[in-house]
C-alpha cells in the first residue's frame, strides 16, 4: 500500500537529512523532487502545488532554521502536512439516532460496493451493530447473488426481492430491519460503467426517500485520478458523506488517497486493504502519513493484533511456554492467528522503520506459511505433541502428504527444535515468554 510513493519521498528525505544546515536552494530542490514524486504518484497536480507550497513556507520559517536537526524537522512538517492532506484526523460513522441507522452506497461499476456491503456489515457487527444487507442493485446480472453469498459468509441477513424496483426493495429493507429490531441498514445501489443520468437519479431518489443517516462513496483506489473526478461528479450530485477507498492493497502510488479529500472535501471514512473480510480498516489519516513516510504504525499494529487474537488461547499458551510445553501443534495454532491479522508484507509496514531497514526489501513468502501448515497437517496427533518420535520413515511419509520434500520437513523440525531451546534459555533467565507481537 503506497509503497512506491514511501520509496520516492525516502530517498528525497534522507539526502535532506544528510544536510547539516538547510538553506533556501536545498528546499527548494527537495521541494521540487517531492512535487515530482507525489505527480508521478498520479497526485492531482493542483493539489500537488498546494500540498509543496504549505510545506515550503513552513520549512523555511524560524522553528526549522534554529532546530538543531533541521532535516529531521522538515520530515515532522512533511508528514503534518500529508496527514492534513488527508483529513488531519479519522472521521467514523454517524448513525445519528435514527434507528435503524441506514447507510447507502454508491460509486461506479467495479469498484467493489458488494464485497465492501460485507466488509461493513462484519466490521459493525463486531462493533456490537445488528446489521442487515439490502440488494438493491437490480441491474448487474448476479448482483443479488453475490450479496447473497456475502451474507451468507458472515452470518448477517440479507433482504432481497425479485422486481425492478430500486427504490421498493430499499424501503421494504428498512421496514424489515425494523420489524426485526435491527439497528443497521447497509444498501448496496447499482453502479455503471460512466456517470449517467439514470444511475444518479436513481440514487438521489433512494436518498431523498429512505433519507439515510449516511452516503458513503465507494472509490477503487487503483484507478487513481479517475477515482477523483468521480468522486466529484457524485459529490456535486449527490452530496455523499464519506469515501471508503477499496484495493488499497494494490494500489503502489496512492493519488486517490492523497488527492480526493482535497477535491471532493469529503472525509475519507474505511479502506479496503485486501480480499477477507476483515481486511477493512478505519481511516487514519495521522497513520497514513507515517506509513507512507516508513515510520511504522504500531497503534494499528496493536489494534489489530487485539481484533485477532484470541486471549484465552494467548493465556494458556504463555502457561505451556514456562512448563516448557510447547508443541507444533501450539506453533501451528499461532501460524493461524498471524493469518488473521493479514498478509506479513502490510503487517511488516506497520513497523517503525521498517523502509529504511532490512525488512524494507525482504520478500516475504506467504507461500512458505502455506507449506509449513501442509506439514504439520500431515503429521499425526503423536508426532505433532512429540516430534522426537519422528524418525526417517516418519519424515519420508510426512513429506509425500504434504506434498513437499524431505529437506523441508528436516529444516521445519530443526527451526522448531531451536526455537523450543531459545525459549528454555529465556525461561530459564525469568524473562516474559511471549511470542513475537505480543501473542
Amino acid at each position: 500500500m503506497l509503497q512506491e510513493l514511501g520509496d520516492k519521498l525516502d530517498g528525497v528525505l534522507r539526502k535532506l537529512k544528510g544536510h547539516g544546515k538547510l538553506t533556501e536552494k536545498n528546499i527548494a530542490d527537495s521541494m521540487r523532487d517531492i512535487r515530482r514524486a507525489l505527480l508521478e504518484a498520479d497526485v492531482n497536480y493542483k493539489v500537488a502545488k498546494q500540498f509543496i507550497n504549505d510545506v515550503e513556507q513552513r520549512a523555511l520559517g524560524q522553528e526549522v532554521i534554529k532546530s538543531i536537526t533541521p532535516g529531521q524537522m522538515v520530515v515532522k512538517i512533511i508528514h503534518d502536512e500529508l496527514a492534513k492532506l488527508m483529513g488531519e484526523k479519522d472521521v467514523p460513522v454517524n448513525f445519528g439516532n435514527a434507528l435503524p441507522g441506514v447507510l447507502m452506497l454508491c460509486g461506479l461499476q467495479g469498484s467493489g460496493k458488494t464485497t465492501l456491503a460485507g466488509k461493513l456489515a462484519f466490521h459493525f457487527r463486531k462493533k456490537g451493530r445488528n446489521p442487515l444487507l439490502v440488494a438493491a442493485d437490480i441491474y448487474r446480472p448476479a448482483a443479488i447473488d453475490q450479496l447473497k453469498l456475502v451474507g451468507n459468509a458472515i452470518n448477517v441477513p440479507v433482504h432481497a426481492e425479485d422486481i425492478q424496483d430500486a427504490l421498493t426493495i430499499a424501503k421494504n429493507g428498512i421496514d424489515y430491519a425494523r420489524k426485526h429490531m435491527m439497528d443497521t441498514v447497509i444498501i448496496d445501489t447499482a453502479g455503471r460503467l460512466h456517470i449517467d443520468e439514470k444511475m444518479m437519479q436513481e440514487v438521489k431518489n433512494i436518498k431523498n426517500t429512505v433519507k439515510p443517516s449516511e452516503i458513503l462513496f465507494v472509490a477503487d483506489a487503483m484507478t487513481g485520478q479517475d477515482a477523483v473526478k468521480s468522486a466529484k461528479a457524485f459529490a456535486e450530485y449527490l452530496d455523499f458523506d464519506g469515501v471508503v477507498l477499496t484495493k488499497m492493497d494494490g494500489d503502489a502510488r496512492g493519488g486517490a488517497a492523497l488527492s480526493i479529500r482535497a477535491v471532493t472535501n469529503k472525509p475519507i471514512k474505511f479502506i479496503s486493504t485486501g480480499e477477507k473480510v476483515e481486511q477493512l480498516e478505519t481511516f487514519h489519516p495521522d497513520r497514513i502519513a507515517s506509513r507512507i513516510l516508513g515510520m511504522g504504525d504500531v497503534v494499528s499494529l496493536v489494534e489489530r493484533a487485539q481484533e485477532t487474537i484470541d486471549q484465552e488461547k494467548a493465556a494458556t499458551l504463555e502457561k505451556r511456554l514456562r512448563r516448557q510445553e510447547f508443541t507444533l501443534e501450539d506453533f501451528f495454532d499461532q501460524l493461524q492467528q498471524i493469518k488473521k491479522m493479514g498478509p506479513l508484507q502490510d503487517i511488516l509496514s506497520m513497523i517503525p522503520g521498517a523502509q529504511n531497514k532490512a525488512l524494507k526489501n525482504l520478500n516475504v513468502d506467504e507461500g512458505a506459511l502455506v507449506r509449513v501448515e501442509a506439514i504439520i497437517n500431515s503429521m499425526t496427533t503423536d508426532e505433532r505433541r512429540s516430534p522426537h518420535i519422528i524418525n526417517g520413515s516418519r519424515r519420508k511419509r510426512i513429506a509425500r502428504g504434504s506434498g513437499t520434500s524431505v529437506q523441508e520437513v528436516n529444516r521445519l523440525l530443526n527451526q522448531f527444535t531451536m526455537m523450543r531451546k531459545m525459549m528454555k534459555q529465556m525461561n530459564r533467565g525469568g524473562g516474559r515468554m511471549r511470542m513475537p507481537l505480543g501473542f
